[in-house]
C-alpha cells in the first residue's frame, strides 16, 4: 500500500472545510500517513495529528468568534497579540511536541528576515502553529531563534512539497482558497489592499501548482463561492462543502493508493 499525504492549505475561515474533508476521509476508512499544514490548515492538521476527533474540531471551529482570538496590543508589529489564539489552541494541543504526535506532521511559516519558508518538524507544536497562523499586520509576528515568523500562506499556501518530502507516495493537496475574484463594486481602501494580495496569491499559487503537477496527485478545491476568509458567519457551510469534496474524491484516492 502506498503512503498517503494530506497538504492542508491556508484559508482563514474557509479552512473549516478541512474539517469536513477529514470527516469524509474517516468515513471512507482513509487515514493519512503524513500531514502538512499552513495557517488554518496547520491548525486543523496539528489537531488531527494529535488525535483530536473530527467532531470536536467541528464544534470548536463552527462556534469560533473573532473575540476568541483577538487581544489588542500596544506593541509594535500588529494590531493584536497572539496570546488569545495560543490559549485557545493550547486547550486542544497542550504541550505536545512533534515527536509525540499520532500522525507525522509538519507545518510552515515565513521568516521575514530571510524572506523564506520555514518548516517546523520538532519542538513545540503549539509554538509552530501559532507562528504559521499569524496573519501579518493583524497579529504580531512570532520572534524566535532570530526569526520573525508570520503566516506561511504569504509564500506557500499549500505545503505539498513538504508532505512529499516526508515520504508520501500519493499527495492530496486541499486548497480552500482557490481562485478569488475581485468584487464588481469598488471596495474601500482596505478592500483594495486585500484584493491586491488576493491577485498576487492567485497567480503565485497557480504557478506553483503548474510547476509541480508531477508530484501532486490530487489538487482539490471545495466550492465555497464568495465566502470570505475573514468572515466568521458561514462555518457550517464551509464544513459541508469540505465534506462533499471528500465524499466526491474518496474512491479515487483509495484507487490511487493501490
Amino acid at each position: 500500500m502506498k503512503k498517503l499525504g494530506f497538504a492542508l492549505g491556508a484559508g482563514g475561515a474557509r479552512g473549516v472545510a478541512h474539517v469536513g474533508f477529514l470527516q469524509a476521509m474517516e468515513e471512507a476508512g482513509i487515514v493519512p500517513d503524513y500531514i502538512t499544514g499552513c495557517s488554518m490548515g496547520s491548525v486543523v492538521g496539528a489537531a488531527y495529528a494529535a488525535g483530536v476527533s473530527v467532531e470536536t474540531m467541528r464544534k470548536a471551529t463552527c462556534s469560533l468568534r473573532w473575540f476568541d482570538l483577538i487581544a489588542p496590543t500596544k506593541k509594535r508589529g500588529g494590531l493584536f497579540d497572539t496570546w488569545k489564539m495560543r490559549r485557545m489552541l493550547s486547550h486542544y494541543l497542550g504541550d505536545v511536541t512533534f515527536d509525540e504526535l499520532k500522525i507525522p506532521y509538519h507545518c510552515i511559516a515565513v521568516d521575514m528576515i530571510t524572506q523564506s519558508v520555514v518548516e517546523f518538524s520538532e519542538g513545540s507544536v503549539l509554538d509552530a502553529v501559532v507562528a504559521s497562523s499569524s496573519i501579518p499586520s493583524l497579529f504580531r509576528p512570532t520572534e524566535k531563534d532570530g526569526k520573525r515568523l508570520i503566516d506561511g500562506g504569504i509564500l506557500e499556501r499549500v505545503p505539498f512539497e513538504q508532505v512529499k518530502k516526508m515520504g508520501a507516495d500519493v499527495v492530496v493537496a486541499v486548497d480552500v482558497l482557490g481562485w478569488r475574484e475581485c468584487k464588481e463594486e469598488m471596495p474601500g481602501t482596505i478592500g483594495v489592499l486585500l484584493e491586491m494580495l488576493d491577485i498576487m496569491d492567485n497567480h503565485r499559487t497557480r504557478r506553483r501548482h503548474k510547476e509541480n503537477e508531477d508530484i501532486i496527485d490530487f489538487w482539490l478545491e471545495p466550492e465555497l463561492g464568495d465566502m470570505s476568509q475573514y468572515s466568521f458567519k458561514k462555518f457550517d457551510f464551509a464544513y459541508e462543502k469540505g465534506y462533499e469534496l471528500g465524499k466526491a474524491n474518496a474512491e479515487k484516492i483509495k484507487a490511487a493508493l493501490q
